[in-house]
């Protein structure tokens, strides 16, 4: 942030694991080809909270076939109608042009092919194609509960690769609403609008690409193609991770929303619940239904985890002068603040209130109740999975093969990027290899990995590392649920 160009030791390490996780989770991405660090320094103030600190230089080699955005099309707009502002490149139609053409015959050479005697037709082929590649994309991101932070169209890839991990992670306890940006203050890449917001994006595609495709045929492509295609791709890999590989039904789509919807009630950490679903056994026997509850009510947040998420964040007296405003000046306080904000204080307010009447016993009931509801009606779904086959152990073998090779035992969850960083930044890279060496196989079961011990003695070690340091008295799995002092971790 000081114009000065450089990248930090602790944002690479972080762009260099994820890249590679997506790479081997199989979502379209960039690579990470090398990370090089140094001794030069240059202050930083992490948090934007007037503590700097020096933190060292690195250098990222990212690979791709290209690194053309739906922005880079966007340094030929017109002067905004509101600001007056415009693109560098304003009126230069013949480098638009060049830039559709090379993009189109380079990387789409098929359309090319098809089309090369009708540009408006080669063009809303190329459209519609980016459209349903960026769809599928943004499915496979929702299905591995991975939040990109930053989604504005410099930030979209025009081949559909996932590209620029700045403020990103991966989502622990289910939360649709949930921020991975720190300094994304009204949530406007919050998991949930991320579908809505891709599509957004590629709607100021399409406007950057008049007039060498007209609106109305490229909003038509969208509004035909994009939701289809994200719902399409979605439910198919859903399928896949709840193991339904016979039958496509309908009702897949309402079990999927009541699972997460389970999920949300009770706090679930969406990748471990996921990964437990294939242990669940289509056959009604209580004794084994109570040891799975018992499995998957421990992946479900404490009551301490839920005290932490739900704290009020606001001072009691600047929500009551913030309510105040609202209904004397209505004008003034949309302009400070935004309702939305306030509803969720508010919100927050009731949800702690309500846990600190709750006891331990009393969460562990309620979250086996819902479980234990979702779990019949996943059953019956399975029973119909069943129905026309022949060999049930055949059909058990494919069912668990599939759902263990789309949900993956380990993420990169931010506790375990910090664990890396911390040791990195004292010049041990170990905990770096280790942790790329178990993302490089996502799926499968790893031994003897776990977290590194943080000194709590070490001389300017900061808070959340003390805390870390005082929390974790033994190694945790990499796949285990964050500890508490991950929630202090925050990203910018």
């Amino acid at each position: 942030r000081q114009a000065d160009g450089r990248k930090v030791l602790r944002s690479s390490i972080r762009e260099f694991l994820c890249s590679e996780a997506m790479f081997h989770l199989g979502i379209p991405t960039t690579r990470a080809g090398t990370c090089v660090t140094s001794d030069s320094k240059v202050i930083r103030d992490i948090f934007y909270d007037g503590n700097p600190k020096n933190e060292r230089c690195t250098v990222v080699l990212r690979i791709a076939s290209t690194f053309i955005r739906f922005g880079s099309f966007e340094i030929f707009k017109p002067p905004d109608e509101y600001t007056g502002r415009k693109g560098p490149s304003v009126n230069r139609n013949d480098i638009r042009i060049q830039m559709l053409d090379y993009v189109i015959s380079t990387f789409y050479p098929e359309i090319q092919e098809a089309y090369s005697d009708n540009s408006v037709q080669r063009n809303a082929a190329f459209f519609k194609e980016i459209t349903k590649r960026t769809a599928r994309l943004v499915a496979e991101w929702q299905c591995v509960g991975f939040c990109h932070g930053v989604l504005n169209t410099d930030n979209m890839s025009i081949v559909g690769l996932t590209i620029d991990y700045g403020p990103f992670g991966f989502m622990d306890r289910y939360d649709p609403e949930h921020i991975c940006n720190g300094s994304d203050n009204t949530g406007r890449y919050a998991y949930n609008k991320q579908p809505e917001i891709c599509k957004w994006n590629l709607g100021k595609l399409a406007e950057a690409l008049v007039p060498e495709l007209p609106l109305e045929i490229s909003e038509l492509i969208l509004a035909e193609e994009y939701d289809t295609e994200f719902e399409k791709h979605y439910l198919q890999k859903m399928r896949k991770k709840l193991g339904l590989i016979q039958l496509e039904l309908e009702e897949d789509s309402k079990l999927v929303a009541e699972l997460l919807e389970t999920m949300h009630l009770t706090g679930g950490d969406f990748t471990n619940i996921f990964y437990l679903l294939s242990s669940f056994s289509v056959h009604s026997d209580p004794s084994k239904l109570e040891d799975f509850l018992e499995k998957v009510t421990s992946q479900c947040a404490s009551l301490e985890e839920l005290k932490v998420a739900f704290k009020p964040q606001m001072d009691p007296r600047q929500l009551s002068m913030m309510l105040m405003l609202a209904q004397s000046n209505p004008q003034l306080f949309a302009l400070i603040g935004t309702k939305d904000n306030i509803n969720k204080e508010l919100e927050r307010i009731e949800q702690f209130s309500k846990l600190q009447q709750l006891t331990a016993d009393d969460l562990l009931s309620r979250n086996k109740r819902h479980w234990k509801e979702w779990l019949e009606k996943y059953r019956v779904r399975l029973q119909k999975e069943m129905e026309n086959v022949s060999d049930a152990d055949a059909w058990n073998a494919d069912h668990v093969s599939i759902m263990n090779s789309n949900n993956p035992k380990y993420i990169l969850r931010n506790y375990i990027a910090q664990n890396a960083i911390e040791a990195a930044e004292n010049g041990d890279f170990s905990e770096v290899r280790n942790v790329l060496k178990l993302l490089e196989n996502p799926f499968q079961e790893a031994e003897n990995f776990g977290e590194v011990k943080e000194d709590a003695e070490e001389e300017g070690a900061t808070a959340t590392a003390a805390a870390c340091a005082r929390e974790t008295s033994s190694r945790l799995p990499y796949c285990s649920k964050p500890p508490l002092w991950a929630s202090e971790l925050c990203v910018t």
